[in-house]
């Protein structure tokens, strides 16, 4: 639907590997690190994709990074992080920035920020490490609410299992910009340029039974930006 051309993008290191290596728009490839952990740093959900008897599957589920890591957890019973020790999986993640309105209808095209990871996931057995790796988690969703909130007990611990996964073996897009129409079609009678997209955070809503007065995280909900550093036209 859209082509960036090269003079847009700077340039980027090689593709770590031949299936991460972008083929369909690759101008818009990136496979540098930064990129890809201000993709994975700017996200709460990612989608796992991964196959068993019953199927494929994409799950979305929560997540975090640290350092050379994206970390997920859940359940010990969890159908999907039994598989994925046992084979490759697909990880992904997309944020939406605007949306491209060209004055062809072939033409029309989204901003936008996405990471493919690929590799295998493994569990993370050490106790110390479980126990960082979900308060890690925890100063992610809310800074400074770790410190507050009651500790999760040996139970609790024992029932979550803790899983991460390199990510040595990703790939980036990003589209930026306004449409890129054909010349013959620049006279078209139409409007064109971009609808920007963001998260906007709403006002917390307190629970019913909750007596506690708002801690400076949550006063400052409304008042916190998403990374917008691809809506300009």
């Amino acid at each position: 639907m859209e082509i960036m051309t090269a003079a847009t993008h700077p340039a980027s290191p090689a593709a770590p590997s031949e299936r991460t290596r972008v083929r369909r728009g690759a101008a818009n490839a990136q496979y540098d690190t930064a990129t890809l952990h201000a993709i994975v740093d700017d996200a709460y959900l990612c989608h796992i994709a991964f196959a068993d008897d019953k199927g494929s599957h994409c799950i979305p589920t929560a997540c975090w990074r640290e350092e050379g890591h994206l970390y997920i957890h859940g359940s010990n019973g969890s159908r999907m992080l039994k598989r994925l020790t046992e084979s490759e999986t697909c990880v992904t993640i997309t944020h939406l920035d605007g949306l491209v309105l060209a004055r062809s209808a072939f033409n029309h095209s989204m901003n936008y920020r996405s990471a493919m990871i690929y590799g295998r996931f493994e569990v993370v057995d050490d106790e110390g490490e479980r126990h960082r790796s979900l308060e890690a988690f925890m100063e992610k969703l809310a800074p400074g609410r770790q410190a507050q909130v009651r500790p999760g007990n040996d139970k609790e611990y024992a029932a979550t299992t803790i899983m991460r996964i390199p990510l040595d073996e990703a790939a980036c897009k990003v589209r930026t910009g306004g449409p890129n129409d054909d010349e013959e079609d620049m006279e078209w009678p139409v409007w064109a340029g971009v609808l920007p997209w963001a998260r906007t955070p709403t006002a917390p809503q307190r629970d019913a039974a909750c007596t506690v007065e708002e801690p400076d995280y949550v006063q400052k909900w409304t008042c916190s930006t998403t990374t917008q550093t691809n809506t300009e036209v």
